[in-house]
């Protein structure tokens, strides 16, 4: 099964509002939200949206340098969204410290990924991605804080933050 495909299968999953709705809160948006419906939009489409370094890793599956990310060190409220098409992805609450170098969370916002099983390093490992583009995001562990204990490792410059009170953006297709 390749990434499209599961994608498409997970159309019925919750998520937000498209266009026309970037005034609602978070909260809102969730809560009056339509099923994510997957893009059907090539990777390569994404290329002149994003920088080399965020098309690398959300669509050519890289990884970025441990450390490197300024969302380390981010401590406000608010929203981290996918840096392709703007789902949001997690919530500034569920963020924590893991000592990795890369942002961590506890959980994601529910039906906005999607998982695979990745064996790349020999062992295996899940791999989660924007449930709405497809975007790499990084990879889930079962070692992070309780009572889920999940550590969902992610690349910086595979999200965006947008700081509590300030408004989501409109979907990108």
């Amino acid at each position: 099964m390749n990434r499209r495909s599961l994608l498409k299968g997970l159309a019925l999953l919750p998520a937000l509002p498209l266009a026309g709705h970037s005034s609602l809160s978070l909260a809102e948006a969730i809560a009056n939200a339509p099923s994510v419906v997957a893009l059907d939009k090539p990777h390569s489409a994404w290329r002149e949206q994003l920088s080399a370094e965020a098309y690398a890793v959300l669509f050519e599956e890289d990884t970025e340098a441990p450390g490197s990310s300024p969302l380390n060190q981010e401590k406000r409220s608010g929203t981290y969204i996918c840096a392709a098409c703007y789902l949001p992805l997690f919530a500034s609450q569920h963020k924590y410290e893991s000592g990795t170098g890369w942002p961590s969370f506890t959980q994601p916002i529910a039906g906005h990924i999607g998982t695979k099983r990745d064996a790349r390093l020999f062992f295996l490992r899940t791999e989660y991605h924007c449930a709405r583009c497809g975007g790499h995001q990084g990879h889930v562990f079962d070692d992070g804080p309780k009572p889920r204990s999940e550590r969902w490792c992610n690349n910086g410059v595979a999200l965006r933050f947008i700081a509590e009170g300030e408004t989501l953006p409109e979907l990108r297709s």
